[in-house]
């Protein structure tokens, strides 16, 4: 119990504050710090001389190299010794000011990241305070006011802020910056602003101090009463809220009555204190009078009460000032000055109304801001003062008890004076800075009690703080001669704040019975903004002679030396421990020093119990009256539960031979149980026993050591022993303690039962202990299930025959609190096998218990009904199925695959997930065994038709040995599926479990949208649903979801830029990669397509009836998937048809990277409708389009068309022969891509004839001529096609005989041989606009027969058509 710093609060927005306060400088702080940091490192003797008087080199920590370091690193810190700082002694208005502006930050409580309510000051007001030119904030101070309410328990009503100027006015202000009053006082800046309020008298002889600011300027003292003060700011401050609530003007309040010295015979003047009343006794009144009068001066009867002020400066160093109360009245003329003024304003305006001598308002102004009078000082001399001509004085800070003070000077020191007499009685060396505060310590009021000086009132201490900024260092010293007695490292940046006062308005009588909330020191860290108090407790005040306390301390330090040092025997450690335990005196310590003993490690149990015992003893003997009741007790009770560990310990290795008969009875049957879920069991074991990760003192099976055992018990005041619940694994370290060894066999059931009866632990807790053991360590206990379940059974039942545990007034129909308990720790457990298996014992046990109740009431051959036995039914049934659900979802995924941890499930997790809660468990398990939704469609199937089903065991039965473990891995894991499926037929039936998968993956899909790969899934799964109502449900929830938000930004993105977009801007715009994009809006067409069919078939199914098992009919949570999608609303068709198409549109610029813009190619109505709620009726494009954009459609179109032609020329294969691969399903390469563009052609009212002819010439310009040729037969306008065909067919003739590498003889032959005509067209002709112009001849000759058959005779280029047949056919032969 040392001194220590406390963090009590902390400051939000530093930086905000610094940033305000400085920000006309913004640039100016660096060569600040340049110059500090100059100033530094220049030679700075002072700091030498310091170190040297001290003569200790410890206490000059900090060398200037470090101090420069500090500057850098810390570049916001120094800023806060350039402002002035006031802090509220409540702490809850901090005032930092600088120049003319000033920030308020107020308390707030918020909670932290742990969740712990801390209390911070956030920025509650900043302003400019000063309100004449140039003047600036030269000190201020924040002062409570107490409530006037009678239920006030000591909290401030407010706080009133008071600041000085450089002009010489004083303005108080509200905590928002609110001006209540102004005052200009004399007419020289303000020094410093302090506070006295009033104190509860300690002592009977001590005089009662008044209330009151005083306010020192260079030359003079102003002295405002407390009281009148008091009264005239609750009254501004009341004024001022009507005239805000009202909206009228302010009036101005009549000015404070204030007395004025003028404190004479001193050269400078810094800082003061006003200490308040004092009466001189009569010596002393004598000593003044012949001192001041000589031989001869008459003394008074009665001694005047005087005020004391002591100032600090230079000339002299210390002024001791005295005013005798009533030698000056209060200065009234203030009040008769403002009147007048006032009077004469008013008069004076009205007649310059009535002669019209209206004045310009500038002059008005000019007479009201006129400075008001000031009033002349009452001078006052210095009685006597402390003279050091080369000492000047920083600071004084003024003791509570108003009888020392701290004075610091620019020499470096510390001067302790002792006021009542005005001398200095202690200094202290190196302190340069230094800033000062003091704190005043109660004695505790357990040291009271055992203290001589009982009967006498409360001992205070006191403790002077010193911060010594250069050093970084805080020290506490006791007064007034006494050590330090604490020290700490606190920075160099720091600013100590000491109000010296509490609340103002208190009084003698509205103080009684308050708790005066209020820190008396506090650190204020400007680089973390931490506000720290120092702690000390008591007893550092007292010598170590007298304190028997210090003596305790020491000895309660050397035993926990002892006890941390490990290598000491078990003999020594118990005779040290002993000793010292038996000398400490103070009970308080004493029972600090055995805990501590009592929870250390190393110590052995023998030690721990022969150590109590003899403390219990000698403390047994102690005389009653001076004995510690509380320890007493401490002492028995460790004692009972050493005795208790001790003989538990003893128990366990002991077999338990005795058999119960009883027991063995009730657990007939229970082997068909364990047989019918053998199966399971087995898997569910394997599956769980995968190696695993675990630190080995958190392994069960490590001994519970004495402490821990100790830790978890305590006696109430019944004396009853009850087992406090820790964390999990310290609850089942001590079931494990206790029942392990009987669930395994090992120790005797009955004994261990009687001993923990006797003990008086409830059979409630140990019912918790043994099933959270059992639960926890399922593994041990599915090793050998038979035994295990037999041992727990006797277990139980003898925790049952415990009395306490089952009420004898039980009624067999009602539930019994007992087994109530065993059946809510198995519906909790996610530990499915145990749970089973405890379930399967617990029931036998229930049952067998009603049953001999039943029989020794009735005496008949009746089977008693019980809802007890009801439950136990719907218990076994739910853990059998969350036993199979959980083997399920233990199956590992396959590698390489994504999903998060295995999902635990118990009952109470499945209720709570609502009606879908069982589906969406299996739905993650399908997601991360990476099922495609084919693979569980059939396995779905599969359960459906169960003899299929069987076939196929029997198949792979027949084929086991030659199948891979892998393909067994897969079967396994199937028909556990199945097997769930068949548990849950209502849950898992094939619409829901695939709705959910849908989900599942849609879900996945949007936390990383660039796995393009599931959301295909989601749609494929959603394909397979067969309910129309549950598809259209989930498309129209899964696209305002998920899909609309994606697919308007890629559709405006592709507007913006005018063609397919590359990947950095999908990213920046649509959140996923170009590819991913293109699969994505693929997916958009497909979805809306479902949706489309799915609003078409709506009508002619009924809605699905969704019903849930029997057993799981109590599930409350959310509504499932289906449910919600149920309950959507239609869509509206032809805005769904009009959001398709634009889909494709889309995915088909993605897919061939064309240029367009998309929603150019829609009217207004049409732009109009996209991206809108698909429920909502919208105004659709109607009638027929403008030309223009029908060919801009056109266009696109055949852009597509040119697309897919030139894709799926695959130049490695020869498509153009008769065994060409087919085409994929799906990419630029589909082969749904022509039939797409049609069916779009006739949506967009482009003429599908053109699309075909089109789709003809490219598929002949790339030398698809099969292709080609069934393309064709669907062409309608044949003469136009022939035309465009014939210019093809002159191109292909053209290359191979003018342009092609290899020019034969023949060609030049049959060029010769050629008709005019054709030649000079053939020459025309430009064979470069083919793509693949080195086509068969074959090829070329069924083309020009087509183009004969295609032309009619009377056509213009029919007999351009006869030549190039012959010129062919020529060639032909030739080749």
């Amino acid at each position: 119990m040392s001194c220590s710093l406390f963090e009590f609060c902390r400051l939000q927005e530093l930086k905000t504050v610094r940033d305000y306060l400085f920000q006309s400088q913004k640039t100016e702080p660096v060569e600040e710090k340049n110059q500090t940091a100059e100033n530094e490192l220049s030679w700075d003797t002072s700091d030498w001389e310091s170190a040297w008087d001290s003569g200790d080199g410890k206490e000059e920590e900090a060398t200037s190299a470090t101090m420069v370091e500090e500057e850098t690193t810390g570049q916001s810190a120094p800023w806060l010794q350039d402002c002035i700082v006031s802090l509220s002694p409540c702490s809850d208005l901090l005032v930092v000011a600088r120049e003319q502006k000033a920030v308020f930050l107020s308390a707030k409580w918020r909670t932290d990241d742990s969740g712990r309510e801390e209390m911070t000051l956030a920025v509650s007001w900043t302003g400019s305070l000063s309100s004449d030119e140039g003047e600036c904030v030269s000190s201020s101070i924040c002062i409570p006011l107490a409530s006037q309410k009678r239920s006030s328990t000591g909290r401030p009503d407010w706080t009133c802020v008071v600041v000085g100027f450089t002009s010489g006015y004083v303005r108080f202000y509200t905590e928002n910056g609110v001006l209540l009053l102004a005052q200009l006082l004399h007419e020289d800046p303000v020094l410093r602003l302090k506070c006295r309020t009033y104190e509860i008298p300690r002592h009977p002889g001590v005089t009662e101090q008044h209330e009151e600011l005083s306010i020192l300027y260079p030359a003079a003292l102003v002295t405002i009463d407390g009281f009148s003060l008091f009264q005239s700011l609750r009254a501004c401050r009341n004024q001022v809220a009507r005239a805000a609530a009202a909206g009228s003007d302010v009036i101005q309040p009549p000015p404070l009555a204030y007395k004025k010295w003028g404190l004479q015979d001193m050269d400078t003047i810094v800082d003061h204190s006003s200490v308040g009343i004092m009466t001189l006794c009569v010596f002393d009144q004598m000593k003044n009078a012949s001192i001041l009068g000589g031989f001869n001066a008459s003394v008074k009867g009665s001694p005047p009460a005087m005020s004391q002020y002591v100032t600090v400066g230079g000339g002299p160093y210390t002024g001791f000032y005295y005013a005798v109360e009533g030698s000056s009245q209060p200065l009234l003329s203030h009040v008769a000055m403002a009147v007048a003024s006032k009077l004469t304003s008013a008069l004076f305006s009205a007649a310059s109304g009535w002669l019209g001598w209206n004045k310009n308002k500038n002059e008005e102004e000019a007479v009201q801001k006129q400075k008001p009078k000031v009033e002349p000082v009452t001078p006052l001399g210095v009685r006597f003062g402390l003279p050091d001509s080369r000492r000047h004085g920083e600071s004084i800070c003024l003791s509570p008890c108003n009888t020392l003070a701290g004075v610091t000077d620019d020499f470096g020191r510390v001067t302790l004076l002792d006021l009542a007499r005005g001398i200095a009685i202690r200094m202290w060396k190196g302190y340069r800075d230094a800033q000062l505060a003091w704190l005043q310590v109660p004695e505790e009021r357990g040291d009271r009690e055992h203290s001589p000086s009982a009967s006498l009132p409360r001992r205070h201490a006191l403790f002077l703080v010193i911060y010594a900024p250069r050093r970084g260092i805080l020290e506490v010293w006791g007064m007034q001669q006494g050590p330090r007695v604490g020290a700490f490292t606190v920075g160099k940046h720091s600013r100590l704040l000491y109000a010296g006062y509490r609340l103002m308005g208190v009084n003698s009588v509205t103080s009684q019975g308050w708790q005066l909330h209020t820190q008396q020191v506090c650190l204020l860290d400007p680089i973390t903004g931490a506000l720290r108090t120092v702690n000390i407790p008591f007893h550092l005040a007292l010598s170590d002679k007298k304190s028997e306390r210090a003596k305790d301390m020491h000895l309660l330090k050397r035993l926990t030396t002892i006890l941390r040092s490990r290598e000491v025997e078990p003999d020594i450690l118990e005779s040290e421990a002993k000793s010292v335990l038996l000398d400490i005196k103070h009970p308080a310590i004493k029972k600090q020093a055995l805990e501590s003993l009592l929870t250390n490690k190393n110590a052995p149990v023998s030690c721990l119990t022969n150590i109590t015992s003899a403390l219990y003893d000698t403390l047994k003997h102690q005389d009653p009256e001076e004995m510690d009741s509380v320890l007493v007790q401490l002492c028995s009770s460790r004692l009972k539960l050493l005795q208790l560990y001790t003989d538990i310990q003893y128990l366990h290795p002991a077999a338990d031979t005795e058999a119960c008969e009883e027991a063995l009875d009730s657990l007939e049957g229970i082997e068909d149980e364990l047989a019918r879920v053998g199966p399971t069991l087995q898997r569910y074991a394997q599956l769980t026993s995968r190696p695993s990760v675990s630190f080995a003192q958190d392994l069960p099976d490590m001994p519970l050591p004495a402490q821990a055992f100790l830790s978890q018990m305590e006696y109430t005041e019944e004396g009853q022993l009850r087992v406090i619940r820790g964390s999990d694994t310290e609850w089942n370290k001590l079931g494990s303690f206790l029942f392990w060894g009987c669930l395994c066999g090992k120790s005797p059931v009955h004994k261990v039962c009687d001993t923990l009866q006797q003990a008086g632990i409830s059979p409630q807790q140990l019912l918790s202990l043994l099933l959270s053991v059992w639960l926890q360590r399922e593994k041990e206990v599915l090793q050998k299930p038979e035994e295990s379940v037999r041992n727990l059974h006797t277990l139980l039942i003898a925790l049952s025959n415990m009395k306490g545990a089952v009420e004898e007034s039980w009624d067999t129909q009602s539930i019994s609190p007992w087994w109530q308990q065993v059946r809510c720790t198995c519906v909790q457990s996610h530990n499915a096998a145990a749970a089973l298996l405890a379930a399967f014992v617990a029931h036998r046990a229930a049952k067998a218990s009603i049953t001999s109740r039943a029989d020794s009431k009735l005496q008949l051959e009746w089977e008693a009904v019980s809802l007890e036995l009801e439950q136990w039914v719907v218990c076994v049934r739910q853990l059998e199925d969350v036993l199979v659900l959980q083997t399920l979802l233990l199956v590992p995924p396959p590698q390489g695959s994504t999903g998060g941890a295995v999902a635990q499930c118990s009952i109470k997790m499945l209720l709570e997930g609502g009606t879908g809660g069982i589906t969406d468990n299996v739905s993650k398990w399908v997601f991360r065994q990476n099922l495609a939704p084919e693979r569980l469609k059939e396995i779905l199937q599969k359960r459906e038709d169960k003899e299929a089903g069987d076939k196929l065991e029997q198949k792979a039965g027949e084929e086991g040995n030659e199948k891979e473990k892998s393909q067994e891995d897969t079967d396994r894991t199937a028909e556990l599926l199945v097997a769930v499926c068949q548990r849950f037929p209502h849950s898992l039936s094939p619409d829901l479990l695939l709705a959910h998968c849908c989900w599942e993956y849609v879900v996945q899909w949007n936390k990383d949208p660039e796995e393009g790969r599931y959301l295909c899934w989601a749609v494929e799964h959603l394909k397979l649903v067969s309910s129309p109502h549950i598809q259209l449900g989930i498309c129209t929830m899964m696209w305002s979801t998920f899909i609309v938000k994606r697919f308007s930004a890629a559709a405006f993105l592709m507007e913006k830029v005018g063609k397919a977009p590359k990947d950095r801007l999908c990213r920046r715009d649509v959140g996923m990669g170009d590819k991913a994009v293109t699969s994505f809006l693929g997916c958009c067409v497909q979805l809306l397509q479902i949706l489309m069919e799915a609003d078409s078939e709506v009508e002619e199914v009924p809605p699905p009836e969704l019903s849930v098992e029997e057993a799981w009919c109590g599930a409350e949570g959310p509504a499932s998937i289906a449910e919600l999608a149920l309950e959507q609303r239609g869509v509206h068709y032809p805005l769904v048809q009009h959001h398709c198409l634009l889909a494709s549109l889309l995915n088909a610029a993605m897919t061939f990277s064309l240029k367009v813009k998309p929603l150019n190619l829609f009217d207004s109505k049409g732009k109009n409708a996209f991206f809108r709620d698909l429920t909502t009726i919208q105004l659709m494009p109607s009638g027929d389009m403008d030309p223009g954009l029908v060919s801009l459609r056109q266009e696109f179109l055949l852009r597509v068309l040119t697309g897919w032609v030139q894709a799926i020329d695959d130049p490695s294969s020869s498509a153009s022969g008769p065994g060409s691969p087919p085409l994929p399903s799906n990419g630029p390469k589909a082969d749904w891509w022509p039939s797409l563009c049609l069916e779009l052609g006739s949506l967009l009212q482009v003429n599908p004839d053109i699309l075909r002819r089109h789709l003809v010439c490219e598929l002949y310009n790339q030398g698809l001529d099969l292709r080609a040729e069934e393309v064709m037969l669907q062409v309608e306008d044949k003469d136009v096609l022939g035309s465009q065909l014939l210019v093809l067919t002159g191109q292909r003739l053209s290359y191979s005989l003018l342009h092609s590498q290899s020019q034969t003889q023949a060609a030049m032959e049959l060029l010769a041989r050629l008709p005019p005509t054709l030649c000079t067209w053939l020459k025309a002709m430009d064979p470069s606009e083919l793509r693949c112009p080195l086509v068969p001849l074959s090829q070329t000759s069924r083309l020009v027969g087509s183009l004969i058959e295609m032309l009619p005779e009377n056509h213009a280029q029919y007999s351009l058509a006869l030549h190039l047949l012959e010129a062919v056919e020529v060639l032909t032969t030739e080749d």
